[in-house]
């Protein structure tokens, strides 16, 4: 995918394929319904990917996530079906891009997929972070969570995935929704995890939003489909039906974080609710 929305560049960067159990991925939603869109394999779990977003402008180079990362066990590899994917600046160097030019790293929230390629190890095996000349931003309230979280969802969280990042002090903590770079704003989501944050790109006229886990495949546009991850679902529901709606009305791309077969798309609103339509392929704009 390659857009253009006012000054920013926007392009799609793949990172990862991995599996999770599908039952957790669509929480309530029968197993006959969700295995049509996302079919699974002996151990229950279906395909997910990894996918970042990449924003320039000739001054700034944003990353929104940075995929699972390369520090896995070969049994964590084995339970999360991790398949071996091309490193982070193996993707950004087929974007003709290496770490040194990515200026700011734009975290959804601190999560194992999200944050895992945040740090590298350097050569004495060291957490340092992956893009030297970055600074990275997260919402406070999910950097308190992450470093304090529940046990419900504490497997989430890896505080290494983001240690290294207050030591050196490249971390910088957003206090809430607004304006973090010219034409990039971020809202606020609570119903995955505490502290999430939405980055939406406009010019006024074309805009697209990541919403990271709040839809991670364009199945989940539905209002049902929703995880069995999140901490709160009836918030994950009306935070769903809120920004669906302002999509819908104002014609928004959606882009899917964590759908190996739909990059991003359009939304529609019909008898059956919300769902996913139009899907937005490489130079299409509004």
């Amino acid at each position: 995918m390659d857009l253009q929305i006012g000054r920013w560049r926007v392009r799609d960067v793949l990172l990862d394929r991995f599996r999770l159990d599908g039952g957790a991925m669509f929480g309530v939603v029968p197993r006959a319904l969700w295995s049509v869109p996302f079919p699974p394999d002996e151990q229950h779990r279906i395909e997910l990917v990894s996918r970042a977003l990449l924003l320039e402008d000739g001054e700034r180079t944003v990353l929104v996530d940075t995929g699972m990362g390369g520090r896995w066990t070969e049994q964590e590899r084995a339970r999360f079906g991790v398949e071996p994917g091309r490193p982070l600046s193996k993707a950004l160097a087929e974007r003709e891009l290496g770490p040194d030019d990515i200026t700011d790293v734009l975290l959804t929230h601190l999560h194992f997929d999200h944050a895992g390629g945040a740090v590298t190890l350097d050569g004495e095996g060291r957490p340092v972070p992956a893009f030297p000349s970055a600074t990275y931003h997260v919402q406070r309230d999910n950097l308190d969570w992450a470093l304090s979280p529940t046990e419900r969802d504490r497997g989430s969280y890896r505080v290494a995935d983001f240690q290294a990042l207050l030591d050196v002090g490249c971390l910088r903590v957003l206090e809430g929704p607004g304006e973090v770079f010219e034409g990039v704003d971020v809202r606020m989501s609570n119903g995955h995890t505490t502290g999430l944050q939405i980055p939406v790109i406009s010019d006024g006229q074309t805009a697209l939003v990541y919403p990271a886990d709040l839809i991670p495949t364009h199945a989940h546009v539905a209002l049902a489909w929703a995880m069995a991850y999140d901490l709160r679902p009836l918030e994950v529901l009306e935070e769903k039906r809120a920004l669906l709606h302002e999509v819908v009305e104002e014609d928004w791309i959606v882009f899917y974080e964590h759908d190996p077969g739909v990059v991003a798309s359009r939304v529609r609103s019909g008898e059956r609710g919300f769902e996913a339509c139009d899907n937005v392929t490489m130079g299409e704009g509004r």
